[in-house]
């Protein structure tokens, strides 16, 4: 059923290249000479460290908008013209856009097959880590960005792959990726110190998806969770039973929700332990344009303020 949905969404982006009008044609010719760099990211966190490297030389479409789930993303129309058309594609990797195979379908409708059109991979040189759960041993864990050492490693690798689809602009990457590395090597200072504060016995972090490993390996956090990983199975009873009896033996004192996930199921865990839940921390996606968390930047320091005063009460 999802092929045929992809293999229509094709059908109808074709017809939209082939049909557009004389002033749609013109529009598109402008925006190919308006010389910059033409450049389609898969979800709004790769987006917005790419944007911060390209600056003004680069136009971007991020194909899973902000709040949508990157696992498991359905191309639209819009998504297969942009892609095709796009100077450089930069995706996260490490089987982030892995659910349904959407992105390699995407690339191979889109043509794009790394020679005509650089096609990056951000997490290139991360060490992996990996999922445990019955039926995804082996795989690697997604969330590396949520280590900012790791954000630094999806900067510089925006830099590389900007100047290679665009060495013209080689010192405009170079000069905006080291302004931007030194913020983030600060946020992560800071990090480290703000959750030095909580004794270590206490840093157990509990949310809904098992999404800070490398969050929590960086940081010195136990990570514990409802699922490991989102899918279809996920806040199941047996899901429910397993991380109230961690709550309970561990004496956890705080909860945490992702801003990208129903929080239906730690509401359930709450009740059921009478843990609060303490704040909302971003996973998978950036908040709307104009709110707290909108920027890669602001997510972490949000994510640093929520996690630190929530397990420090």
């Amino acid at each position: 059923m999802k092929k045929l949905w992809f293999m229509l969404v094709t059908i109808l982006a074709i017809g939209l290249l082939t049909a557009c009008s004389s002033e749609e044609a013109e529009g598109n010719a402008e925006e190919s000479d308006s010389g910059k760099l033409q450049v389609v990211t898969t979800y709004s966190i790769v987006y917005d460290i790419v944007k911060n490297v390209g600056g003004d030389q680069v136009d971007i479409h991020s194909l899973a908008p902000i709040g949508s789930n990157p696992h498991e993303y359905e191309p639209l129309p819009e998504d297969v013209k942009k892609a095709t058309d796009a100077d450089a594609v930069f995706y996260n990797g490490l089987n982030l856009e892995a659910g349904n195979a959407w992105f390699d379908r995407l690339m191979e409708t889109a043509g794009k097959d790394g020679e005509d059109a650089p096609v990056f991979l951000m997490s290139e040189g991360v060490e992996e880590m990996y999922l445990t759960s019955e039926g995804n041993e082996g795989e690697a864990d997604p969330h590396a960005w949520l280590d900012i050492r790791n954000g630094i490693q999806y900067a510089e690798n925006a830099r590389d792959g900007l100047i290679e689809a665009d060495p013209e602009n080689k010192d405009v990457y170079e000069e905006n990726a080291e302004a931007y590395i030194a913020e983030l090597q600060e946020l992560h200072d800071r990090a480290v110190s703000e959750y030095n504060k909580i004794p270590e016995e206490e840093r157990v972090l509990v949310t809904s998806e098992g999404a800070f490993k490398y969050f929590s390996e960086a940081y010195g956090f136990q990570a514990e969770y409802i699922w490991e990983i989102n899918q279809e199975n996920q806040g199941t009873p047996e899901q429910i039973t397993r991380i109230v009896d961690i709550i309970n033996e561990k004496q956890i004192t705080g909860l945490f929700v992702e801003t990208s996930i129903d929080p239906r199921s730690m509401e359930a865990v709450s009740e059921e332990t009478g843990v609060p839940i303490r704040g909302d921390v971003f996973t998978d996606s950036l908040a709307a344009p104009g709110e707290e968390g909108d920027t890669y930047i602001s997510m972490m320091e949000s994510n640093i303020e929520t996690i630190q005063e929530g397990l420090s009460q």
